[in-house]
């Protein structure tokens, strides 16, 4: 389960919107053992600024043991907990402004040559002012909704209230500064059969699916070509943790340097030099290059072949470049971030606390979608899951023993949901490729919250937002 955490952050601003500096503190229940504590105390400073620009930075977070149950990293490393407060407070200090939501995170959005707090700077491959354009009309046609709906009900029996709420996040892809390789190994037997021996454990992200298309844009061959091996320690390379949304940066970039050393081992075979237009077909057991203009066969039984019946092999292996940070927290602890923001459009029952989800409009920079309907499917579940952290699911030892007491979004509690594709083509990623596996639940429980203060005027400081607790603001809000 997730790491409980009770966070407390200052943040202060300049008249003009700038964002003068961030104090953020944060104590993370790790339960009896240490689990993944020390992962999470280790990636949230890094993340609890948001990808925003501050004039002073100071972040710490601590991980503590307790007689609770352990707690693991479950979708984010803790980066979802410090999200909600920053994210949260940033709409607080527009309002104080007179600045709208969207405005400020524009104004002090991470860009491409400007430091992270960490130091680190990225020339490019830094979307999240795009992800932010992309969700300006949607955002703006909510609120339009919104002020009607209001004054609908308004009108009527005023019962219920609508709100508009936007989050932004960013997450880097990868271990903390930490060595991170994989290696993957890719075969071609005499018969003609390419296998991809790939050990990124697929847990339903696409990562077999997403290795075999690198793979075979790797060698300039069909995808049906390409039979897959997937994670088994007999028979694949050590691919690393399937987690920190690493595979389809690490493991893809292994993979592509695997598919160009077997392109390149079989040119050679034909007895050709390298060359990027040369092109590659298998017809049985007969290797056909086609190089400058000329065509060389290569009959593949007459070749010897390795313990495992190979011909031919191309071994690729990739560890993302970092650095680790200094006393004052200062390094590149990952090659790689990806940027999202959403926009949720709910409306509260001022009477039972209850919430209706309206819609939610996605846009994340993903580098470049290798698989888009896989990157949809991510975001749609990432969206899901950070629903049921807003407003639904709370984990009580020795109460919530089964999904009767712990509750969880069923298909009535999802809205509709749009999605937007950013690709701002990362420089280290395979094609351009970044993860979006935790990215896509980070920036949903903010939203929702903001949404909600939007609606009844009151700050939620606790999830999940249950109607009780809903009620018991609203409540408290109309009797001060």
């Amino acid at each position: 389960k997730r790491h409980p955490a009770t966070i407390r952050a200052t943040l202060g601003a300049n008249q003009d919107g700038s964002l003068a500096g961030l104090n953020f503190s944060g104590t993370f229940n790790t339960g009896a053992y240490a689990s993944w504590g020390p992962t999470v105390a280790n990636r949230v400073p890094i993340h609890a600024g948001g990808p925003y620009v501050y004039e002073a930075y100071r972040a710490r977070s601590t991980a503590v043991h307790t007689n609770g149950p352990p707690s693991g990293a479950f979708r984010g490393f803790g980066v979802p907990q410090s999200a909600i407060a920053q994210e949260t407070l940033l709409d607080e200090v527009a309002d104080q402004l007179g600045i709208d939501p969207l405005e400020i995170r524009l104004q002090n959005a991470l860009t491409a040559g400007q430091p992270t707090v960490t130091g680190q700077t990225f020339r490019s491959g830094v979307g999240y002012v795009d992800c932010l354009e992309a969700l300006r009309e949607p955002y703006e046609q909510a609120k339009k909704r919104a002020a009607i709906f209001n004054r609908t009900e308004s009108a009527a029996s005023g019962s219920r209230r609508a709100g508009i709420g936007i989050a932004g996040a960013w997450y880097g892809c990868g271990n903390t500064a930490l060595p991170n390789p994989s290696t993957i190994k890719i075969g071609l037997d005499a018969s003609g059969h390419v296998r991809l021996h790939q050990g990124a454990v697929d847990i339903g992200q696409g990562s077999n699916t997403v290795m075999s298309q690198i793979c075979a844009d790797g060698l300039g061959l069909p995808v049906s070509k390409i039979q897959l091996v997937s994670a088994d320690t007999d028979h694949t390379p050590d691919a690393g943790k399937t987690s920190a949304s690493r595979q389809t940066y690490v493991t893809g970039n292994a993979t592509f340097l695997a598919a160009q050393a077997l392109r390149t081992e079989l040119i050679a075979l034909a007895g050709q030099p390298m060359d990027e237009r040369s092109r590659i077909q298998l017809d049985g057991s007969t290797l056909n290059i086609h190089q400058a203009g000329k065509h060389f066969d290569v009959d593949l039984t007459n070749l010897d072949r390795d313990s495992e019946g190979y011909v031919a092999i191309g071994i690729g292996t990739y560890d993302p470049p970092t650095k680790a940070l200094d006393s004052n927290g200062q390094g590149d602890p990952y090659a790689v971030f990806g940027f999202g923001a959403q926009v949720v459009e709910l409306n509260v029952d001022l009477t039972t606390g209850v919430v209706r989800l309206h819609s939610i409009d996605a846009a994340y920079d993903v580098g470049r979608a290798i698989n888009p309907a896989l990157v949809e499917g991510q975001i749609y579940g990432g969206i899901a899951q950070g629903l049921g952290m807003a407003l639904l699911e709370e984990f009580i030892p020795g109460q919530t023993n089964n999904l009767h007491d712990y509750l969880i979004p069923t298909i009535g509690d999802v809205p509709e949901i749009h999605i937007t594709l950013v690709e701002s083509g990362d420089p280290l990623g395979p094609y351009g490729a970044k993860g979006v596996g935790e990215h896509s639940l980070i920036p949903t429980p903010p939203a929702v919250l903001n949404a909600l203060r939007n609606a009844i005027g009151k700050p939620v400081r606790q999830l999940p937002a249950t109607p009780d607790r809903l009620l018991a603001i609203i409540q408290a809000g109309a009797q001060s």
